[in-house]
Parts: structure tokens; C-alpha cells; sequence
């Protein structure tokens, strides 16, 4: 987040707080998923692939913050996400106890994909912001760590650190150092991007860096700025890095305090992992065409999954727009970020109530094609209480999501108004004016052209039947009228071109409300 103390800061909780009004949306005082665990956030996921015994490949390892107990926990899945069993709490291996310091924050899972200096490929690296409190508890520094397994995870050894920082985040002064997130690029280097507050003289209350190492995380090369706004406001943080097909990179963070709208995530590209463009330039913000974005504590993923480029997610805790405020929906582009973006109903359904509920999200596909997803959130012991993230369980879930599926309220809106309803397929649904004049504009790409099936879930706004007119690439569909007053599912077929086709739902003689589109298997 933009800062770091996790307890009674009140920046932090202006920035990251859900608006008032989202506690009268159904399901935030209830939540979906299995517990794995008692703790705060910021979970970390990874995948074993490069073991040298192939049989050890497949194992999940996760991470998580954990109040008041020192050290990192790492638990372990064999079966694919089914079910985790805890395998040791990592702890800092550099100050002495007298110090106070403790490694608990913000922990960052990698499996080396090749050599990194002295490590061998399939090592396993933690990241993480071991902190140190003076007599009365109060921060005084921050250390972004590195350490190091070639046991699975069971025992871990310290490598280096990355930088350090100073300060409490509620002081005028502080200059801390926050969020490391560790990346290999392909000629084997070893890139860590963080947050840092290591240059508020220059103008920046904020900017994300990177450093490079050459020795395993042993040694760092001198700082450079990837993502920083002058003026003294803009808080860029929580950068996540990961490899894209075709040797390019994708970076996600979250603007807090940004121009327009706080807390959006914004997306950058790299072809080298190390050049992401003028610094103060944000990239590129994640929105849909609907105007919903999300926001804070971001986490991007890419899924072999969906079509020819896979599927890219970003996670977030909350969202603005017509986004669920919640935060309990997925984002997904399947054009490598390009174009729109879609929302999806996320496998776990966090509890709202406190900012720890979603302080960052993991996913991955499995095996057998769910997506594993796995999240922080509030009970109704810590729900009525911002600040009280100890008694926060971590979830998690699996579940076959469909990139076929488009929500009404992600499109593009003419005459039509968007109505937040829970039970809706995206908790919304969008009603559209009689006559034509009412539009829902859908840009939608497809890998391969052909006849598609063009399934539209609708239903009369009053109970006058109503039929929605369909218009693909500015052609007019024949439809036939429908007779019922409820909701039903119109399907019909339309020729579709390989890239992006704009599908538009239209009024027809009466108004309609409209609950989302759906893709069928293209036929040749």
C-alpha cells in the first residue's frame, strides 16, 4: 500500500478504506472459501517446475502475513491447491533479538525458471521486509531481504539485502522501503522492484525502483526509478512484475493519490524487464469500458488459458466505477493488456469490513483447468473494525471460470443505466432504453474469424416483453421477438472476425434489462 505501518495510520486508511455506502451491498458481510490459515494479507503463490527431481513438480507454496507472531509461514499443497499444510515460519537470520526486528512483511515467492549467479535453477527465493521497533513499538527501518531454499522450502538461508529504509510511515521524515517483488529475466540476472520514500527532497512522496543482481541477491547494483511522479503527492506502489509470452514483461502497481482516480492500478510494458519508459509516465490504467477499475494492492497474473494469448488477471482490494466495491471480482484482458478489460466473479468471496480483506490476491491455473485463488479477509470478529487485521483468515477457493462471458456492465453505456444487483451473473445489470436509443457496446476479440453463437441474457425492464435488437461490426441481426415478461436467454449467430468485432445490444420496441453476453465455439 502507499504506506506501511499495518495498524493506526491514518494516511493509509483515507486511501484504502471502502466507501461508506459498500456496506449495503448484499454479501459484504459474508464470505466463500475454504480457511487455510489465521492471517492479515498479502499472500504470496508459486508453483515447483523446476526441480531437479521431476517428482517434487507440481507442489504449491504460499505465503502470508501473519499479526503478532514473528517470521514468515509457508505452507505447502500436494494435491494441486485441494488442501495446505503448514512447513515452517521463516525468520530473520540478521539482527540480533535486542534489535526488535522482525521479518513479517510483505513476503514474495519466486522459483528460479534458470542459474542465477551461484543458484541453481529450481532454488526458491522469499522476499520480504524484516522491520525493526524502538522500546515503545514504533518503526524505525525497514530491510527488503532476500533468502534462499534448496530444500523444498524447509529450511531457508539469508542471501542479501536489497535496500534499506528508515522511519515510521506516520513521520513527515520517513524514508522507507516497502514491497519487494523478485523477477529472473532470461540471461539469468535476478531484478527486485519495490516501493521506496528515499526521495521526498527530490519531489517524490513515492516512486518504484528496481535494482539488479548478478550473485545470487548476495549484492545490488545502484537503484533506478521506473515509475515516479513529481509534485510531492503521487503515491506509485506495490509493483508486481511477471514474464509475458514472447519475452516481454508486464508491470502492475497502484496510484495512490493519482490525478483522478485513487488508488487505480495502471499497467506498464517491457521488452527487457528493465526499461518500462519515462518514469512519469503511469502507463496505462485498467479499466472496462463501463468505467469500472480496480483499485489497491494490485497483483497481475497470466493464465494459459482463454485463447492463442492466454489471459492476463489483476486482483485487487477494491474497485471504483461500476466496480464491486468489495473487491471480490477478477479483472481479465485477453489481448496481452491491450484494449478492454473484463470483470469476473472471483473464486473466493472476501469478507469485507477491514483494508486487510484482499491486500493482495493470488491465482493460478491447475491442472485440471480451475482457477486457484487465494486471499485475505475479515470475519466478524475484525470486520467492524479497520484497523484489526489479527483476527483476518486466509481463503481459498477453485473454480472454472469462463473467458467466454461478457458483463453488461463492463460495456460501453448509451442511454442505459447501470443497477447494482447481487444477483446478477457480475452482481449488475444494465437497462437499456426502448427504441434503439439505449446501447450497450461490446468490443470483443477473438483469435480465429468464423460464426460464432451470440448467447444475450435479458429480461423485460417492465412486464411488457421486450426483445433487444444486435448489431456485430454494424450489421443488423435478425431476432426473433420473445414473449416472456422474465429472464431468458437469447441466442443467435453472427459472423466474427479474427481481432477485435464490436457487438452492440440495443432497445428494441421496449425497454430491457440486460445481464451479459456470452461466446459460443466458433464454427468454420
Amino acid at each position: 500500500m502507499s504506506q506501511k505501518s499495518l495498524f493506526a495510520i491514518a494516511a493509509v486508511l483515507a486511501a484504502c478504506t471502502m466507501p461508506a455506502w459498500s456496506d449495503a451491498v448484499p454479501g459484504f458481510d459474508t464470505s466463500e472459501g475454504t480457511k487455510l490459515a489465521d492471517g492479515q494479507g498479502y499472500v504470496t503463490l508459486v508453483r515447483l517446475e523446476h526441480q531437479a527431481a521431476k517428482v517434487n513438480n507440481g507442489r504449491l507454496l504460499v505465503a502470508f502475513e501473519r499479526p503478532y507472531q514473528p517470521g514468515i509461514p509457508v505452507y505447502e499443497s500436494l494435491d494441486d491447491g485441494d488442501s495446505f499444510k503448514p512447513v515452517v515460519d521463516v525468520k530473520d537470520q540478521v539482527f540480533p533479538a535486542r534489535d526488535r526486528c522482525e521479518l513479517r512483511w510483505q513476503p514474495n515467492l519466486v522459483e528460479l525458471p534458470r542459474d542465477s549467479g551461484p543458484l541453481k535453477k529450481g532454488t526458491l527465493l522469499l522476499s520480504g521486509n524484516t522491520t525493526c521497533s524502538d522500546d515503545a513499538g514504533r518503526l524505525t527501518s525497514e530491510h527488503l531481504q532476500v533468502y534462499a531454499s534448496t530444500d523444498l522450502g524447509r529450511t531457508w538461508a539469508y542471501r542479501g539485502t536489497i535496500v534499506d529504509g528508515g522511519g515510521s510511515p506516520d513521520a513527515r521524515d520517513n524514508h522507507g522501503v516497502w514491497e519487494p517483488n523478485i523477477v529472473i529475466l532470461a540471461d539469468g540476472r535476478m531484478v527486485a522492484y519495490y516501493s521506496t520514500e528515499q526521495h521526498k527532497a527530490e519531489g517524490f512522496n513515492q516512486l518504484l525502483a528496481h535494482k539488479i543482481s548478478t550473485d545470487g541477491g548476495a549484492t545490488w547494483s545502484a537503484e533506478v526509478a521506473d515509475t515516479a511522479v513529481p509534485g510531492g503527492v503521487e503515491r506509485p506502489g506495490m509493483a508486481a512484475v511477471i514474464p509475458l509470452p514472447g519475452r516481454r514483461y508486464a508491470y502492475s502497481y497502484e496510484d495512490i493519490d493519482g490525478p483522478e482516480n485513487n488508488g487505480q492500478v495502471h499497467i506498464k510494458f517491457s521488452r527487457d524487464g528493465l526499461d518500462w519508459g519515462t518514469p512519469s509516465d503511469r502507463g496505462w490504467p485498467v479499466a472496462t469500458m463501463g468505467g469500472a477499475w480496480p483499485a489497491a494492492c494490485p497483483q497481475i497474473a497470466w493464465l494459459p488459458a482463454g485463447g492463442d494469448n492466454g489471459v492476463l488477471i489483476v486482483s485487487a482490494e477494491r474497485a471504483g466505477g461500476a466496480g464491486d466495491p468489495g473487491g471480490r471480482e477478477l479483472y481479465w484482458n485477453n489481448d496481452l493488456g491491450r484494449g478492454p478489460w473484463w470483470q469476473i466473479r472471483a473464486p473466493v468471496q472476501k469478507r469485507t469490513g477491514n483494508m486487510g480483506a484482499g491486500w493482495t490476491q493470488a491465482v493460478m491455473l491447475r491442472k485440471d483447468g480451475r482457477v486457484l485463488h487465494i486471499t485475505s479477509s475479515s470475519t466478524a470478529a475484525s470486520a467492524a473494525d479497520n484497523e484489526n487485521f489479527a483476527k483476518n483468515v486466509i481463503l481459498y477457493a477453485s473454480e472454472k471460470l469462463s473467458f467466454n462471458r461478457y458483463e453488461a456492465e463492463d460495456a460501453a453505456r448509451h442511454d442505459a443505466a447501470y443497477i447494482r444487483d447481487g444477483s446478477m451473473s457480475g452482481r449488475g445489470r444494465v437497462r437499456i432504453a426502448a427504441g434503439g436509443k439505449g446501447q450497450l457496446d461490446f468490443d470483443i476479440r477473438v483469435d480465429q474469424a468464423g460464426t460464432y453463437p451470440i448467447t444475450v441474457r435479458f429480461s423485460p425492464a417492465t412486464l411488457t416483453p421486450a426483445t433487444p435488437q444486435l448489431i456485430v461490426n454494424g450489421a443488423g441481426l435478425a431476432v426473433p421477438p420473445s414473449a416472456s415478461d422474465g429472464w431468458s436467454d437469447l441466442t443467435v449467430k453472427a459472423p466474427l472476425t479474427a481481432g477485435y468485432n464490436r457487438i452492440t445490444v440495443a432497445g428494441g420496441e421496449h425497454s430491457a434489462d440486460i445481464d451479459y453476453i456470452e461466446l459460443g465455439n466458433p464454427q468454420r
